[in-house]
This record gives C-alpha cells, sequence and structure tokens, in this order.
C-alpha cells in the first residue's frame, strides 16, 4: 500500500461526505415535500421520501467520520441510484452545452460513493482499518 492512500481515502470521504451532507441539510431545513410528490408520481408509497434523510443525513455522517463507512457510502450510492430515477431519468443520456454527460455531478456522487464502499475508511478515520464495515 501507497503511504498515501489513507490520505487519498480520507479526502475522498470528506469531499463527498461534505458535498451530500449539504442536500440533506438543505432537505432538513425546506421539507422533502417535493420529494413525496415524486416518489408517489412513480407509485412508489409517500413515506419512502423520507429514507432522503439517511441517504443524505445519516450516511454522510458515517463517511465523514469514518465509521461503518463502507456501509454509508452504499447508502449514499442506492440514494443516487433514486434520486437519478426519480429526478434525472430523462437526462441519463444526454450532453450538456459544453459536450459533457448532462448527469456528471450525480454521475461523480454516485462513482465516488461506489469507489469509498469498495476502498473502505483508511486508517484516518474513527473506525480506524480494523472492521469489516470500514
Amino acid at each position: 500500500m501507497n503511504r498515501h492512500d489513507d490520505a487519498a481515502k480520507l479526502i475522498l470521504r470528506l469531499v463527498l461526505g461534505l458535498l451530500i451532507l449539504l442536500h440533506g441539510i438543505s432537505k432538513m431545513t425546506h421539507g422533502v415535500g417535493n420529494i413525496v410528490g415524486m416518489v408517489q408520481a412513480h407509485g412508489w408509497p409517500a413515506f419512502m421520501a423520507y429514507f432522503v434523510y439517511i441517504g443524505e443525513v445519516v450516511a454522510p455522517i458515517l463517511v465523514i467520520a469514518g465509521l461503518f463507512t463502507r456501509l454509508g457510502a452504499l447508502l449514499i450510492f442506492i440514494n443516487m441510484i433514486v434520486a437519478i430515477v426519480l429526478v434525472h431519468q430523462n437526462q441519463l443520456f444526454m450532453l450538456n452545452g459544453q459536450g459533457g454527460w448532462q448527469l456528471e455531478l450525480q454521475g461523480m456522487f454516485l462513482f465516488t460513493a461506489l469507489a469509498v464502499a469498495l476502498m473502505g475508511a483508511g486508517r484516518f478515520s474513527v473506525g480506524g482499518t480494523s472492521g469489516r464495515f470500514n
């Protein structure tokens, strides 16, 4: 293992966790009413909208702290899949005005979460390198 691997894991964890947590804080401040509508429009039960608090508040805090990191990152990954299905499905195969993927931000969140779930927290974490969920 490279001596910088743990620092790189920390950077990925912090960036992913903080950027997703900002979305969660917004939902805590303004509520999830618009998400309830989207969930119901897809024929899903309304209570599923409240799972966004797990994916955008609890999971990022776990990832930032490095405690149950793999589980937290997996929850963010699932949250992003649901967000793409609910909000961005039409843009999945579209490019933006600069030639980039329309969903590049969502894709970055999605695949960074997957990478963190596969790599784990590293030693700069509350959970350390031990444990199967870190």
